[in-house]
């Protein structure tokens, strides 16, 4: 059912110095941020030649990226995204299954345009986990 792993998401207290260290630091091509109020973010890609590493920043102060980065001051790893063909028929399987989607169950348009959905993290190891139709 998954797919290739599109992502890995990182908080960040501060989304200008971490895309700086990501470009000047390591050499990754970086893209500029942008804001996705329907998320309560802002994001910034960062291109690896396999995948792709978004940071996220909080958008508000009803950012659910806020909650994370008030308990993990300084960042971490905030979920994990894979490619599903079929993101209703994913969500269907996964709740067949017992698996707890979060909000109100419907796909959200994400950062790149596309459908996507958030796994509850108590129902995969501790991780939350996007989906996204490709």
């Amino acid at each position: 059912m998954i797919g290739r792993l599109n992502h890995v998401a990182i908080a960040v207290p501060d989304l200008e110095a971490a895309s700086a260290q990501y470009a000047e630091t390591l050499g990754a091509k970086v893209g500029a941020p942008q804001d996705e109020p329907d998320h309560g973010v802002t994001v910034v890609f960062i291109e690896l030649p396999n995948t792709k590493i978004e940071l996220l920043s909080p958008l508000g102060e009803a950012s659910p990226i806020k909650g994370f980065l008030d308990k993990n001051p300084s960042g971490g790893i905030h979920h994990i995204c894979y490619e599903v063909e079929d993101i209703l028929a994913a969500r269907d399987r996964l709740k067949d299954q017992g698996a707890r989607v979060l909000g109100s169950g419907e796909p959200k348009i994400g950062a790149h345009g596309k459908p996507v959905l958030f796994l509850h993290p108590k129902d995969f190891n501790g991780t939350l986990i996007e989906l996204e139709q490709v």
